[in-house]
């Protein structure tokens, strides 16, 4: 059977083709992952709080899957409101499916928490825009971000152009002076390839929102795997 270990759930937005690619390949044996998807054709902040609407039937469908744990696998749709927005999507989820829930923006805290890395330099694919809600949230929860860069992007066809080469040449020209780690913002941003060589490069551990994601969730379920091909933040998981 499918996720004897345990089956997980997972809202993602609608334009995004790498989250699930990429949990696939980090999935321990015996978890399965089973995606439904709320519509966002643009990653502007008003696109991502019309996304919500989307969320009760997203949670109603998977509900049925008889999941273990829902994950809300987009990071700035689980920030866009700023702090404590996280908390309400979760309580969301939770009424409706009785089943528990975290989002990615949570996983994101917990483990730079869990790890102590509170000074940050950021990539992302975003606008500006969305990098300040970001950087707000991230700042408001106590951490120092020295730098975000983003690649001004808004679609999946502009999102889906990058690779492990171009993400990597990418973080290779971010300002790393003073940061404890790096973090690679956004489900659909294409970095689980380049994650062992930016860290075997640059000396930094690398935070992914699909790795931070993965340790919460392999948390939450009390699951251990040998998974420090995906970063520093896997040893001894």
């Amino acid at each position: 059977m499918y996720g004897w270990r345990a089956k997980v759930g997972v809202i993602i937005p609608s334009l995004n083709v790498t989250m699930e690619p990429e949990f696939h390949k980090m999935a321990p044996e015996g978890v399965s992952f089973h995606f439904t998807r709320m519509f966002l054709a643009e990653g502007t902040k008003e696109g991502l709080e019309l996304m919500h609407k989307d969320v009760e039937p997203c949670t109603k469908l998977l509900t049925t899957a008889e999941v273990d744990l829902i994950l809300f696998g987009c990071t700035t749709g689980s920030l866009v409101g700023g702090v404590g927005w996280d908390t309400k999507i979760i309580n969301q989820i939770e009424d409706i499916s009785k089943i528990k829930a975290i989002t990615t923006s949570t996983a994101v805290v917990d483990v730079l928490k869990a790890f102590n890395f509170r000074k940050l330099t950021i990539g992302t694919p975003y606008i500006d825009e969305v990098n300040q809600l970001e950087k707000r949230f991230l700042e408001d929860t106590g951490f120092t971000v020295n730098d975000i860069v983003g690649l001004n992007y808004t679609t999946g066809a502009q999102l889906h152009k990058e690779d492990a080469e171009t993400t990597y040449n990418f973080v290779r020209r971010l300002k790393l002076d003073n940061a404890d780690c790096i973090f690679l913002s956004c489900t659909d941003f294409h970095s689980l390839d380049a994650i062992k060589y930016l860290e075997r490069d640059i000396g930094l551990p690398v935070v992914t929102s699909n790795t931070a994601s993965m340790w919460s969730v392999l948390k939450h379920l009390g699951i251990r795997a040998d998974m420090e091909q995906y970063g520093k933040i896997f040893t001894n998981q």
